[in-house]
């Protein structure tokens, strides 16, 4: 058998349906689109979208969009009383340490430590922000803080 010798199964093939040539082919005339109406003109029918005289989706959504600050910075986020867990007294808070206690999933994120809990350890803090409570309870409890 050659390429040649090769041709769809008998039934499988038929030629498309060609109206609006003759009445001679059984679709002349109207084409097969009926007599009258909206379908039967040329560009007729309804859009896409088209709800049937109910508001369409894309115009009940909201308009706008909003705002997002490209310059925001997300900080990582920990609290007094997570370091008074985690830490023993004298210890040096950063990024290292808090990444070695995985409490940080990156070294590049930000760091900033929140004042929920309660610190009674002496601890080195040296992190990108920190909220004047956590600020006030760490200097409280004897130990230092330093911004890099």
């Amino acid at each position: 058998m050659q390429l040649h010798d090769l041709f769809p199964a008998p039934g499988s093939r038929k030629s498309r349906k060609r109206v609006g040539r003759g009445n001679a082919s059984g679709h002349g005339t109207t084409a097969g689109r009926g007599d009258k109406g909206q379908n039967s003109r040329s560009g007729g029918g309804k859009g896409p979208g088209f709800e049937g005289g109910q508001n369409p989706l894309h115009m009940r959504m909201p308009k706008l969009g909003g705002f997002k600050n490209r310059n925001r910075v997300e900080y990582a986020v920990i609290n007094v009383g997570r370091l008074e867990e985690l830490y023993a007294a004298g210890e040096m808070v950063d990024v290292d340490t808090l990444f070695a206690h995985g409490v940080i999933k990156s070294k590049t994120t930000p760091v900033k430590v929140l004042g929920d809990g309660d610190l009674t350890k002496a601890l080195t803090v040296k992190v990108d922000k920190i909220s004047a409570p956590a600020r006030a309870k760490i200097e409280a409890a004897g130990g230092t803080v330093d911004l890099t």
